[in-house]
């Protein structure tokens, strides 16, 4: 279920060959992405035969290689929304592989993410607790970006933008209507760290400030001077939904698998209500964060 800064988002899985431009892989075991990309480069591939242009051809008239445009028809790799435009002008397809982006677009990010993003999307209730990091449902681009270089082995440049761009992405909760009640605890230690250096820093801050002050939203800081409490094992994050269901994860229990069973997710409630309890309230979380943000 988390994808967050751990990160369920893939890797790519292979080199980009000389010439090759970037572009995003396909998950295989994503059934539904490469039965739509399939269908995609199928449309694509018939168009350009249809016009007797080469692929080499082809290439050079949308700005890629010829390599790139059998990786596309092939369903291999993932378009951008720019490549179908220029096609749907080159192939003079009236609009019709422009409008494939409408499909292309909701399988662009990795399944495990759109997952997530999909519950987020139900949930009236998340509550979030962070150790190591900020939540990314709270993360600036700059701040995301500057986590996901951290990572080693290192992400290659286009899938660094992928992973961002599909952590974004899932803050379009707080444009929902009616909005969602959301809760998060976030460590002094991560908020204090100056990620991406003194500005993205500051930029964070201000961000935390932004969403803390949000009439549906709850922010609370961990004061790194406490005592132990439940998440001292790892991340917790819980989401409820209208029809009373609620699904939880917590990397200290049940083997850091999503769980749905009531008594299960009560443990997880027990445990983040606990952490709630020893966090600075709200009003002194977002002063604290003031304070921090004065200090720069």
């Amino acid at each position: 279920m988390s994808v967050d800064d751990g990160e369920a988002e893939q890797r790519g899985a292979e080199a980009h060959e000389p010439g090759d431009e970037p572009g995003w892989e396909v998950d295989p075991d994503d059934e539904w992405g490469v039965a739509v990309l399939t269908t995609v480069g199928r449309q694509l591939k018939l168009r350009r035969e249809a016009t007797g242009m080469r692929a080499s051809d082809f290439g050079k008239a949308v700005g890629y290689g010829e390599d790139m445009v059998f990786k596309i028809e092939g369903g291999k790799r993932i378009p951008r929304q720019e490549y179908l435009d220029k096609a749907d002008e080159v192939l003079r397809a009236d609009g019709l592989i422009s409008a494939t982006w409408e499909d292309v677009k909701k399988v662009r990010y990795p399944k495990k993410v759109r997952e997530l993003g999909w519950l987020e999307a139900k949930a009236v209730e998340i509550g979030l607790y962070e150790c190591n990091t900020v939540a990314g449902l709270l993360q600036t681009p700059e701040h995301a970006r500057a986590v996901i270089q951290g990572a080693q082995p290192p992400y290659s440049p286009d899938d660094m933008e992928r992973m961002v761009a599909a952590r974004l992405a899932r803050q379009s909760v707080y444009d929902r209507d009616p909005a969602p009640s959301i809760h998060f605890v976030l460590e002094e230690a991560p908020i204090r760290r100056q990620v991406g250096g003194t500005m993205v820093w500051r930029q964070q801050l201000e961000r935390l400030l932004e969403v803390g002050r949000l009439n549906n939203v709850t922010l609370q800081v961990m004061p790194t001077n406490t005592e132990a409490h439940p998440g001292m094992d790892g991340r917790i994050e819980l989401l409820k939904f209208p029809d009373g269901a609620a699904v939880g994860r917590s990397d200290g229990m049940f083997n850091g698998r999503p769980v749905n069973e009531p008594r299960h997710v009560r443990l997880l409630e027990l445990q983040y209500g606990t952490i709630r309890a020893q966090a600075l309230p709200p009003r002194e979380s977002l002063a604290f964060i003031e304070r921090l943000l004065g200090e720069t």
